[in-house]
């Protein structure tokens, strides 16, 4: 059973702490309990409680009106806002449910579900990367451990991956294309969906995965056929500014054309022949599906 503060409360749930303190004096939710120092502290079914009423608060309900509420109540209220709400808001509290108690079975059957729903672009692209958001929240705050981030990444990413091997091989006329991330760049999640979205689009691919060190990609970039080269960036990962890097990728493959998507790249001012930058959602779906 996980301790969480005031402020998580407030990161997860979008209410203001002042308000949450307001609520619990007015409507008696619940008694929080505290440390031994007098400080508030809430448990899991403390958070999965107030995701459910933020929830409800945030489409439009009266506080008052959700006070009266019983647990199942209000849990019924959650599931027809479900059928009546146009954003994908409740899927992402579902997941945060599941991970908050790490529960793989549920995680997993509503991933599934999800994807049987709205296909798998939409799920990773508008509810997975939401909820890892969401989720990462937790652990910035350096109150918790990031354990369910870890969890939920785990089994976001090895659904990718069965997903992709599900894609049969489409016959086009597109070049083959390398991915992989740089030496100290660890980020897997991105660059598998990339993965998926290239073969879905009928791209031949070599996928290398992270951290891979210039040496091996030299070696692998060698095989017959490959004619781009991609790289997803989010974190600062070498000695090297990022225009930097990006000169010494295209002067080592000048027969190439480098390709690079993620948080990092948006900070490249400088512009190479053979380098194609993606800074937006639209420009990767642009290059994948054009």
């Amino acid at each position: 059973m996980q301790k969480f503060t005031i402020k998580d409360i407030e990161n997860m749930c979008d209410i203001k702490a002042h308000t949450l303190r307001i609520w619990e004096q007015r409507y008696q939710f619940f008694t929080p309990k505290r440390t031994e120092g007098k400080q508030r502290y809430y448990e899991n079914e403390d958070l999965k409680r107030l995701l459910r009423v933020s929830f409800l608060y945030h489409h439009g309900w009266k506080i008052s009106k959700i006070a009266a509420m019983n647990e199942d109540q209000i849990i019924d209220a959650v599931r027809e806002m479900e059928k009546e709400s146009t954003s994908y808001q409740h899927f992402i509290l579902t997941l945060i449910e599941a991970a908050i108690d790490f529960d793989e079975k549920i995680f997993n059957q509503v991933l599934d579900d999800l994807i049987e729903k709205f296909g798998m672009e939409v799920t990773i692209a508008n509810i997975c990367y939401p909820f890892l958001k969401r989720i990462g929240v937790l652990w910035m705050t350096n109150n918790i451990i990031p354990a369910q981030e870890h969890f939920a990444s785990y089994l976001i990413q090895h659904k990718i991956i069965a997903e992709t091997d599900k894609l049969t091989n489409k016959l086009g006329n597109k070049p083959m294309i390398l991915l992989f991330t740089p030496d100290g760049e660890f980020h897997e999640m991105p660059l598998l969906f990339l993965h998926y979205m290239l073969k879905k689009w009928g791209w031949p691919t070599i996928y290398l995965g992270t951290n891979i060190k210039q040496q091996h990609l030299k070696e692998v970039s060698k095989q017959e056929g490959i004619e781009y080269i991609y790289t997803h960036i989010i974190t600062n990962f070498t000695r090297y500014e990022i225009d930097d890097y990006f000169e010494l990728l295209c002067q080592s493959f000048p027969d190439k054309t480098i390709v690079a998507s993620g948080a990092m790249i948006q900070s490249a001012t400088r512009s190479f022949v053979n380098l194609r930058l993606l800074k937006s959602d639209e420009a990767i779906y642009s290059f994948i599906k054009g």
